[in-house]
């Protein structure tokens, strides 16, 4: 009886510990309404193929990766990335399947079907790291191959010593087959694969893939983290992040002008300007009489007004000076801070100055301050100049910085760290860091980013959160501590039980209520990872440092 109770409880522990993975292979849609010929039709999701356009209703799930072509609306990914927060899409924006359509009708182009989607590759990836063994594992599985002739031949031995002593037959056989049901290695067998099982089913509802079990090991030992800046710190696109306007000129208007004229070009800068004006001013003029001038800026007429927006070298070149002291500190303290300055001008003198450069993620500086406490060293590494990688630095508390990086020369700086005794995590989005991400001890790939990132990483960040990082290894590390505790408990117990067996003070069937019931706490404490949360997101800012250049040797550096 007590050992079908410890059996019952056993695989209804080990049934929750597998609900994450089970869960995440349910997510995706079963069937999806297709546009073919100028018709809709409702097929099955696996007759879905790449580049065929479907349409998703409001509160269905998106049937594959793909990209938005018509519709606006929000996405609940949080069974996929974690991230509570639905993220607003609209046409040429990506989604990914098994995400849910929380607003308006979307039609969508598949980019990626069947076992090529990211849920897909997700689910494909936490089943074989659920089924992998650690080398915790793999030094049980060494002792158990021992272990068990070694109890065999106590209880023979139990049995003879009972027998000599001249105590009755069925004492000694009593006592030898305590001696064997105690020692049974079920609770050894369960240790590693149940905390493997609830931890990466545990990081798959977090937004944290794990390739592997002997990826938990790297993880313990990581004291230096290599942080890509270009989408992984930073946003990695263009945005608008200060508008400086003289005395006698309002922001609106400066954006309102301005973002008229930037909207007629297609450079980043521009785009940037735009899109920010548009966010905050609403819907933008048309532009009458466009030019581009190369490299120094645009000018237009809108409203009636002559608008120039550029470099001060096209400023000048129409006789336009600039000779506001609050806006020549405003374009001096924006280049000094790595960002990009451009003037507004019109009527024959500069109103504003627009700083644009590629923002920070606002949750990098919380990140990086908890990866420093995990007891890592944060280093930026970057292919941009110094001063701007400089600013970022300091922005969010690092104070070690390797800039002008070619991007071939990327995994050359992680070899020369680890040749310095450092064990190295690399945390990139790019596909010039690939390179770099598989010559790391452990390589972190931000999920927004390529898929050559993604298949060269050990951990894939799903969602594009910097914090997502420092997860992923409190989490390793917390299911490789589990790991540690089952094993222990599992070889304490049978230590501490074999002598009473072979003592006689335990019968058979409280010997195999005691192995039930180790099998149950094996269990129970792996399932206690299934508490594992994110910190909440401090919004405090990091105090600013002062970046120190570092030169690893062997690498080469632009010009």
């Amino acid at each position: 009886m007590f050992v079908l109770a410890g059996r019952y409880f056993e695989k209804r522990s080990k049934r929750r510990a597998g609900a994450a993975l089970r869960a995440l292979l349910e997510l995706g849609a079963k069937d999806v309404t297709v546009i073919r010929d100028g018709h809709q039709h409702r097929i099955p999701i696996g007759e879905l193929a790449i580049d065929d356009e479907f349409n998703v209703r409001p509160g269905e799930k998106i049937a594959s990766d793909g990209v938005v072509v018509s519709g606006t609306s929000a996405v609940d990914a949080s069974m996929v990335t974690g991230e509570s927060m639905p993220v607003q899409v609209a046409p040429a924006d990506t989604v990914t399947g098994g995400t849910v359509n929380a607003g308006g009708h979307l039609r969508v182009r598949a980019t990626r079907v069947g076992a090529d989607t990211q849920l897909a590759q997700m689910a494909a990836m936490v089943e074989r790291a659920q089924t992998g063994k650690a080398h915790a594992q793999r030094l049980a599985d060494r002792i158990s191959s021992v272990f068990v002739p070694v109890v065999i031949a106590v209880a023979i031995a139990v049995l003879g010593a009972w027998i000599g002593a001249g105590y009755p037959l069925q004492a000694a056989f009593t006592a030898a087959v305590a001696v064997l049901i105690i020692a049974c290695p079920c609770a050894l067998g369960l240790a590693t694969p149940t905390a493997l099982l609830v931890g990466t089913g545990r990081g798959a509802q977090l937004g944290i893939v794990i390739k592997g079990p002997e990826v938990l090991e790297s993880t313990r030992t990581v004291d230096t983290v290599v942080l890509d800046k270009t989408g992984t710190v930073t946003t990695g696109q263009m945005t608008l992040v200060q508008v400086t306007t003289a005395p006698s000129t309002t922001r609106e208007d400066v954006l309102a002008l301005a973002g008229a004229v930037e909207n007629a070009s297609e450079h980043p800068v521009a785009a940037a300007i735009a899109a920010g004006a548009a966010a905050e001013v609403g819907p933008l003029d048309e532009v009458d009489d466009f030019r581009n001038f190369e490299g120094r800026g645009v000018r237009g007429l809108v409203q009636g007004r002559v608008v120039t927006v550029g470099r001060p070298t096209l400023l000048a070149e129409h006789g336009i000076a600039v000779d506001d002291p609050h806006l020549n500190e405003a374009q001096t303290a924006a280049e000094e801070a790595g960002q990009t300055a451009v003037l507004v001008a019109w009527d024959g003198r500069a109103h504003a100055v627009l700083a644009v450069a590629d923002a920070i993620k606002p949750t990098s500086a919380h990140a990086i301050a908890r990866l420093a406490a995990l007891g890592m060293t944060p280093i930026l590494l970057t292919g941009d100049n110094q001063t701007v990688a400089d600013a970022v630095a300091a922005e969010v508390g690092i104070d070690t910085v390797i800039a002008n990086v070619l991007p071939a020369d990327k995994a050359a700086v992680i070899t020369d760290l680890q040749s310095d005794g450092k064990v190295v995590a690399m945390i990139g989005d790019g596909v010039n860091d690939a390179a770099a991400l598989a010559h790391a001890d452990l390589g972190l790939a931000m999920g927004t980013g390529t898929d050559a990132a993604m298949h060269a990483a050990d951990i894939t960040l799903v969602r594009g959160d910097l914090n997502a990082a420092a997860d992923a290894i409190a989490l390793a590390r917390t299911t490789l501590k589990t790991i540690k505790m089952n094993l222990f408990w599992a070889f304490a117990y049978n230590v501490a039980a074999i002598p009473l067996a072979a003592l006689g003070l335990l019968n058979p069937m409280l010997a195999g209520a005691a192995m039930a019931l180790s099998s149950v706490f094996v269990v129970s404490n792996s399932l206690r990872l299934r508490a594992f949360t994110s910190p909440p997101h401090s919004s405090s800012t990091v105090p600013p440092t002062n970046p120190s250049t570092y030169t690893p040797k062997g690498y080469k550096v632009a010009a």
